[in-house]
């Protein structure tokens, strides 16, 4: 099992990481709505996924055999929807039709309408269960599939959340690799003034998770954590991966104001020219 990525394939992450923030940007903007904090955060996460780890093929999206990836933190649907876009399940100008009428890019994923999503989620705390029964769906079935799933830091508040997280050690869930993505802050402020969490990577042991701590925007480093998740028998694995809300674009970056609002055409503008820079 290799643990590292060539340098061509970093820089080619670094290029489809890029391009997915920019898209992020460009159809909230059109959508007047959304969140792009958090899906700035995640977009190395799903990148790192979709680009170098998970079997998926766009051609073949309900493949009994694909690996699954549950967007726990649905509100963060605009990286889900650019990343899939990226890898070719939906085409790219559907992206600016997020959040309109008729349109199948709806504020949250629908897995009825949108190739590749594999769970409808939104009500924060419930995806993390929907993908424990795929693991052992999987362990019941005799399938080699893994599924992953990503967690927000605010939605770690969530009691079901822990109900869950005692249900995949319970069973050995070796198939589960999980996310946090850990950039402090939740729609009301940072995580510690709201409802602590805190300690994480504590608290996932404390429930028989295997926990690794990570860069969350370094791709072979995150790259490592999941060739290390594999690895790992007999219990799940929990991935922390320290991140900065906002990411990538200079004024939304560790400002909790953009947890979930649009840029103007105007700040979008501004925010491309940045990211080309």
């Amino acid at each position: 099992m290799t643990t590292k990525l060539s340098p061509e394939k970093l820089a080619e992450l670094e290029q489809r990481a890029k391009d997915v923030r920019r898209n992020i940007v460009a159809m909230v903007t059109a959508a007047k709505s959304g969140h792009p904090g958090g899906s700035l955060s995640a977009t190395d996460i799903l990148v790192t996924l979709y680009f170098a780890v998970m079997k998926v093929d766009p051609k073949t999206p309900l493949d009994p055999d694909r690996d699954r990836f549950v967007l726990s933190k649905g509100h963060a649907a605009p990286v889900l929807y650019a990343t899939l876009a990226e890898k070719g399940f939906i085409p790219h100008d559907e992206l600016l039709t997020l959040r309109q009428i008729d349109s199948r890019l709806q504020g949250h994923p629908d897995m009825k309408g949108i190739p590749g999503v594999d769970m409808s989620t939104g009500s924060l705390g419930q995806g993390l269960s929907a993908a424990n029964g795929m693991a052992l769906a999987a362990k019941v079935d005799g399938r080699d599939y893994r599924v992953y799933a990503l967690l927000g830091d605010g939605e770690l508040e969530e009691g079901q959340i822990w109900e869950a997280a005692m249900f995949a050690a319970h069973y050995k869930l070796d198939n589960v690799t999980a996310f946090v993505d850990f950039n402090g802050l939740q729609i009301d402020g940072p995580i510690s003034e709201v409802m602590s969490p805190l300690p994480i990577p504590e608290k996932w042991r404390a429930f028989g998770w295997e926990v690794i701590e990570v860069d969350g925007h370094d791709h072979a480093a995150l790259f490592a954590a999941i060739q290390a998740a594999k690895a790992v028998k007999g219990k799940p694995t929990m991935i922390v991966a320290s991140t900065v809300k906002g990411k990538g674009v200079c004024s939304m970056e560790n400002a909790v104001d953009w947890h979930g609002k649009a840029p103007t055409k105007e700040e979008c503008a501004q925010f491309l020219s940045e990211m080309d820079d």
